[in-house]
């Protein structure tokens, strides 16, 4: 087995333990554990488009995390607009239209940003930087422009979001373990897009070596804002489905970047299976933090916070490139 998985796994089965020490019962210990999948697949989301666009693009994307904040704005507008409540009662499929929406409105402002603002710059690493950051402000100004500065929570339900299994004497939402099968889901696809695919092989090989694909007749710049807009839309897409339980605010946007960003590094910068991995490990240690640090003894509420920084820490102490990460 790689030194990088060995690494991971160790991690992991650590994390869990520590858990299961906080919380012996099995009820409480599923709640960790159910708690812990959902936040790293919601960090997936992000970080995932971040690694794609990283990996094959270098470009490190800061607007990410403001196309998270758009998708859960879209969705929830969309979902609890009068107008379509009137058209679609049926709140179930409204969702799914809202879903759709935020995706559609991720990818189509994802497109115009790689089309006209970083197609020039591919060449100047520092400028793009500033323009990606620059980018986010102006979206959070933007969304705090048609919105309002108050935050929105989410009240109309759905058939998804009520329900609710029982499992060690404990009650867990379905919704949690739809979002959960829906991040595992999209570790999946998008690997075997990027892996086992034409279009994954040309976006690979456009990387490698850009003037030999553009010499076999195909637009490499085309292969480009695809990936960018493959990445920003799946920013919305988590942006969307976190919502029902997150609300919208302009906070979401900082808020998932910084941890996406400690994902991406503690991964690896690049590597995507790196990325999956570092979610889930990040998600599981935020939620078994949140325990430990509500302890009456503990009673220290801002360790749950620098959990992403202390774990990126521990690991670039022990392999400096990131889980699997290799030395870019």
């Amino acid at each position: 087995m790689r030194p990088n998985i060995l690494v991971s796994v160790a991690l992991l089965v650590a994390v869990v333990a520590f858990g299961y020490f906080l919380s012996p019962d099995l009820g409480s210990f599923g709640i960790t554990i159910m708690s812990g999948l959902f936040q790293g697949m919601l960090l997936f989301l992000v970080a995932s488009g971040l690694s794609i666009i990283f990996g094959l693009m270098d470009v490190l994307n800061f607007a990410q995390g403001a196309y998270f904040m758009v998708g859960a704005y879209v969705s929830y507008s969309v979902h609890h607009s009068p107008d379509v409540m009137a058209a679609i009662p049926d709140p179930n499929i409204r969702f799914f239209l809202s879903v759709i929406s935020a995706v559609a409105v991720g990818a189509i402002l994802g497109g115009l940003l790689e089309r006209f603002l970083l197609r020039p710059l591919y060449a100047r690493p520092v400028f793009q930087i500033v323009l990606t950051f620059g980018v986010a402000i102006v979206m959070t100004e933007a969304v705090k422009f048609i919105w309002s500065t108050n935050p929105y929570s989410w009240t109309v339900l759905f058939s998804l979001r009520d329900q609710s299994f029982q499992l060690f004497g404990q009650s867990f939402g379905v919704y949690r373990l739809v979002v959960i099968g829906i991040g595992f889901a999209l570790i999946i696809l998008i690997g075997l897009l990027l892996q086992r695919t034409r279009i994954g092989i040309i976006i690979r090989a456009g990387v490698e070596d850009r003037e030999m694909v553009e010499a076999l007749g195909i637009n490499v710049r085309m292969v480009f804002t695809l990936v960018f807009t493959i990445g920003c839309a799946v920013a919305s897409f988590g942006g969307a489905i976190a919502a029902p339980f997150l609300g919208a605010s302009a906070g979401l946007a900082n808020l998932f970047l910084l941890s996406a960003i400690a994902v991406v590094v503690l991964g690896g910068m690049g590597s995507y299976a790196g990325t999956a991995m570092g979610s889930l490990l990040l998600g599981l240690a935020l939620s078994v933090m949140q325990v430990f640090a509500g302890k009456p003894q503990i009673g220290l509420p801002v360790l749950a916070s620098m959990t992403p920084m202390m774990l990126m820490i521990l690991v670039l102490l022990v392999r400096p490139g990131g889980l699997f990460g290799k030395g870019r």
